[in-house]
């Protein structure tokens, strides 16, 4: 990516400007940082009681018999958001989905084993085993670099 910066005495206010041949996450994600968004909270609901969770803490998000789940290695938090709604608040540099009822920290994940024929198995730092469905191995494995 190239980055030009031009000096105009008469400019009031800086403005900045993205030329590109098709808009990319590389090109969202720049967009993101540059308009000041910053992640959304994200509250979870344990015994009456909620919790802002931190996104540097949640080890997965998942969806169980109907509901939205937030596991960190504090415990497991109902949240009452979609997943795609909580998908949309973590930050997609640290969070990747990995089936159409799960999304995954990648900070937190131990290991991948690739071993299983046309699957990831995906243990993470609190002991839970899931699986990358087949629909998401091609984007893990872009993800990973392999």
């Amino acid at each position: 990516m190239k980055v030009e910066i031009r000096v105009d005495a008469s400019c009031e206010e800086p403005k900045i400007l993205v030329i590109t041949n098709r808009v990319t996450d590389e090109i969202n994600e720049l967009v993101q940082k540059l308009s000041g968004c910053t992640p959304q909270m994200i509250v979870g609901f344990q015994d009456g009681q909620a919790k802002i969770l931190d996104q540097s803490e949640i080890v997965r998000v998942f969806t169980s018999g109907g509901k939205v789940f937030a596991e960190s290695e504090a415990g497991q938090y109902t949240v009452r958001l979609r997943l795609y709604e909580l998908e949309e608040r973590l930050d997609g540099r640290r969070f990747a989905r990995i089936s159409n009822a799960e999304v995954v920290n990648l900070g937190k994940v131990k290991e991948f084993d690739l071993s299983l024929a046309g699957t990831i198995c995906v243990r993470m730092t609190n002991g839970a085993v899931t699986y990358v469905s087949r629909r998401y191995v091609t984007k893990i494995k872009q993800v990973l670099g392999i």
